[in-house]
């Protein structure tokens, strides 16, 4: 049964989707089509499409957008031909790409498009990220968004805003990974990602321009059960800057409720910073970021406590298997020394899983305050979410009471 496991993942499905496709919206005698063609790869002289799609067995086939335009009311989608995920370059194959090496590789840039002035790292998993970072160097940044979560981060997909230098190349090429995408590769870097003999290697010369896909809206098809199929705008942040955001406030029963204290600034870099990962996130979802860094991401939970919680107690492994992986070279479920694992706890303890000083940002507003008091318990000292709830006043209360800020956004963040 085993053998017969490990063969079905190294099987090509031979698909059967045809080499074009049409969407069609009609609207009396007015129509609006959207033109696809199917994208293949040449690998070994032979030409192929997906390599299956969620699961082994399911057919699957990508398909660019290559012309039409769809306009409804204001809106209108991006303009055929400015290829990212659906064109990829495949510079080193190994396996070639399977579904969710596309999407993973896809919500990386949906989330990458927001950080243009620095060099920045995602890091996606099943489709939600394991880590993000930005700093001065693609090094730090990559060293920083896979220390973030090093264990999630393992046959993930890398995905970086600056050509990959030798650095960040060895950096890579000491952990398992499955997809690089970048929007370039310098002089000797294929060298040393050549030793990892089943990495994808992508490039995507247009990252070097995602700023011009920021705000820009595509139209996503969610099939249904019985065939049918729901259609929406992609989701665009309204919130992109800090003017964008606003001081926490409300009124509840004739008295006004106010967050006493003003953002520094680098709590307002960092709430932004966690409002842009937050856009790729499967809600219910809560994150713990800290200087440009994601501390502790909770993802697709019921109750927005509950995930919470999650990316809490998250920010306390993860630092803790950090730890223990700087200093002895193991993860921390490897380590048998009892002494050595305790002087590891109290030390993530007494920094409070490293989230002491650091931003939470939720995906909508905390219907009460017990979801924000997680946070604020282990020293989060800025809070960034929707707002709107009836009981706004409840967390602006509990924000004042330790000294915390608080900016809304006017705007949920779901991605289901």
């Amino acid at each position: 049964m085993a053998d017969d496991l490990k063969k079905m993942y190294r099987t090509i499905v031979e698909e059967h989707f045809p080499p074009a496709m049409e969407i069609s919206f009609v609207d009396g005698d007015h129509r609006q089509t959207l033109v696809y063609e199917k994208e293949l790869w040449t690998i070994d002289n032979v030409q192929k499409g997906l390599r299956y799609g969620e699961n082994p067995g399911q057919e699957a086939a990508l398909y660019k957008l290559v012309n039409g335009n769809l306009v409804l009311g204001e809106t209108e989608t991006i303009q055929p031909g400015q290829f990212l995920a659906s064109e990829l370059e495949l510079l080193q194959s190994g396996k070639h790409p399977g579904k969710t090496n596309i999407t993973d590789a896809d919500n990386s840039l949906n989330i990458l498009r927001y950080f243009t002035d620095g060099p920045t790292v995602v890091i996606v998993k099943h489709n939600n990220p394991c880590g993000v970072a930005r700093s001065d160097s693609l090094e730090d940044a990559y060293i920083k968004a896979n220390m973030a979560d090093r264990v999630a981060a393992f046959g993930g997909c890398i995905a970086l805003n600056r050509a990959v230098d030798r650095p960040t190349a060895e950096a890579i090429a000491r952990q398992y990974s499955e997809v690089v995408v970048a929007p370039d590769f310098e002089e000797g870097v294929m060298d040393i990602l050549a030793t990892k003999k089943n990495l994808r290697v992508v490039r995507i010369g247009n990252i070097d321009r995602l700023q011009n896909f920021i705000g820009k809206r595509c139209v996503e098809f969610k099939s249904l059960i019985d065939g049918g199929i729901i259609a929406q705008w992609s989701f665009v942040p309204a919130a992109r800057s800090k003017a964008d955001v606003t001081i926490a406030q409300c009124e509840y029963q004739g008295s006004p409720y106010r967050i006493e204290r003003e953002p520094t600034e680098a709590e307002s870099d960092d709430m932004l910073f966690g409002w842009f990962v937050e856009s790729g996130i499967t809600s219910n979802s809560v994150i713990y970021v800290k200087d440009q860094v994601t501390v502790g991401i909770g993802t697709g939970e019921q109750d927005r406590v509950g995930v919470a919680e999650i990316a809490r107690d998250k920010a306390y492994r993860k630092l803790a298997d950090r730890y223990c992986f700087e200093e002895f070279g193991i993860s921390y479920n490897e380590m048998a020394d009892a002494e050595k694992r305790r002087a590891i706890d109290n030390r993530v303890r007494s920094e409070k899983g490293g989230l002491i000083g650091a931003a939470m940002v939720s995906d909508a507003f905390f219907p009460f305050r017990d979801g924000v008091d997680v946070g604020l318990r282990e020293g989060v000292t800025a809070v960034v979410q929707p707002g709107g709830s009836a009981n706004d006043y409840q967390s602006i209360e509990a924000c004042n009471e330790v000294g915390a800020t608080m900016v809304y956004t006017g705007q949920r963040s779901f991605k289901h």
